[in-house]
């Protein structure tokens, strides 16, 4: 039995001496459920931009990935992360399968226990990978991303939170400012998602009409963006580990910059198509989200409105980099996370404040640019040149090396392609009712009355031979429903 009783102010004793504040387990507590609703979120938000033949398996994916991840964190991705020790990382498992994990003070505050302090860590761990994998919609085997989420969070995840939130990890030495995840979660998501696209190569029909279709459930897309809007209340918030002022202005910033790249990113796109775009509102939102991770617990509110114009700015126009170089980022996950990331850090560095960091009464920090400390901005490149580069590497290694053991490759074929990895992978489908494609086989062929998943043959009155092969009929029902 832990050892722990309550002292005279109601606040929990630790049998180690120390003393636990009550309030500040709540809010941490509370905080992680905020931010696991998030990694649902990211699945519907994919959901709702692909094709409606691939809508179900992404929102499977955001559940695979909590389930995955909450194993691997507990087998010994806590211990690889967060392990006090001269050497982290590397060879550590000191607290494997949750050993000596529970009442003594954490690494990231002395005001919450370690167990505490683990399971919030865990709900960054889990959405990391989930943000990365939008990249292999339509065109992926779900069995190998298995292995994969478990051995990226092995390889690069764990690492990079090492170096940034562990204390003796080199960029948290050299005094980088990552309140919440800029580094770690997206910037490491978003090039982990570019390697993952180069790998994977380009979706059939790429360049073609055939790809020319708009989400197929917007709605989705709205309820996602809620989801992630909701929860990151507590992914900034919940990062001061402690329901103070800190906290309070963290919730502030992250509510400030979501709101301002939401609707420089729709303004952006009013000026091509003179349409209100929700899609592109939601879109901004979330870069806007992404830029301010880094620097929600160090800069005050002005601030906040650059983070969210330039994220809405910056992320917009990157989108074009896919054209540009000719990669099939399908969800522009590399655009708006990784940009996004590092638009965040470099905005960090510039506009750090020591007096918004010391609101917690705790932090020490000499601040960015604007308190006149200049050599933050390099701190801030280096950390993010590193994430990023890493996590690239990494990936293509972890994905080639799968590509050449047998069962592992993430590469599906063309017919799953042309079907749907719903259908083809799982069997299973977002609704009742699902448009097939009539290049799947002649109508004669399949129209043996009642199919699977309750789907209805007869739903489109073209035949096959009306069907232009330049087009793709699949992504025409996906834009008649629009």
């Amino acid at each position: 039995m832990v050892n722990v009783t309550y002292d005279a102010s109601g606040d929990l004793y630790s049998s180690t001496g120390t003393i636990f504040n009550l309030g500040d387990i709540a809010w941490t507590l509370a905080s992680t459920a905020l931010v696991w609703i998030m990694i649902p979120g990211v699945g519907f938000f994919y959901s709702g931009l692909l094709r409606r033949k691939n809508a179900l398996n992404m929102i499977y994916l955001s559940m695979m990935t909590v389930a995955v991840v909450s194993f691997q964190w507990f087998f010994w991705g806590y211990s690889l992360a967060f392990s006090e020790t001269a050497s982290p990382y590397i060879g550590n498992l000191k607290y494997f399968a949750l050993q000596n994990v529970l009442n003594q003070p954490s690494i990231g505050s002395e005001r919450v226990p370690a167990i505490v302090f683990c399971v919030f860590q865990l709900m960054f761990a889990a959405i990391t990978p989930m943000i990365a994998l939008g990249a292999v919609a339509e065109r992926s085997r779900l069995g190998p991303l298995l292995a994969f989420v478990f051995i990226w969070s092995t390889l690069v995840y764990d690492p990079i939170a090492c170096w940034t939130w562990n204390s003796q990890g080199w960029s948290y030495v050299l005094g980088g400012l990552d309140f919440a995840g800029g580094t770690p979660v997206h910037i490491s998501s978003g090039t982990a998602a570019l390697a993952i696209s180069l790998y994977l190569g380009k979706r059939r029909g790429y360049g073609t009409e055939r790809l020319a279709y708009k989400p197929h459930n917007t709605t989705y897309v709205i309820l996602g963006t809620v989801f992630l809007w909701f929860g990151w209340f507590g992914f900034n918030g919940g990062s001061a580990l402690s329901a103070n002022l800190r906290a309070t202005q963290a919730c502030i910033v992250t509510n400030l910059a979501a709101s301002v790249g939401g609707l420089t990113w729709m303004l952006w796109d009013y000026r091509l198509e003179r349409k209100w775009s929700v899609v592109g509102f939601c879109s901004g939102a979330i870069a806007g989200l992404v830029a301010i991770t880094p620097g929600s617990g160090y800069v005050g509110s002005p601030a906040a409105v650059l983070f969210g114009f330039m994220a809405g700015t910056v992320c917009n126009f990157a989108t074009q980099l896919k054209f540009i170089f000719k990669y099939d980022d399908t969800l522009d996950i590399f655009a708006s996370h990784a940009i996004g990331g590092i638009v965040g850090n470099i905005l960090t560095g510039l506009f750090a404040q020591a007096s918004v960091a010391g609101a917690d009464g705790i932090a020490v920090i000499p601040g960015g640019w604007l308190d006149h400390n200049y050599r933050q901005l390099g701190i801030q490149l280096a950390d993010s040149v590193s994430g990023l580069s890493y996590s690239f590497v990494m990936t293509t290694i972890i994905l080639w090396v799968m590509h050449f053991i047998p069962g592992l490759r993430i590469r599906c074929d063309e017919e799953t392609e042309i079907l749907g990895v719903d259908d083809a992978e799982m069997g299973e489908f977002a609704y009742d009712y699902v448009a097939l494609e009539n290049e799947v086989m002649p109508r004669s062929e399949y129209n043996v009355g009642a199919s699977s998943g309750n789907r209805e043959p007869q739903h489109n009155a073209a035949t096959t031979s009306q069907i232009s092969e330049e087009k793709h009929p699949g992504e025409e029902d996906v834009s008649r429903v629009q």
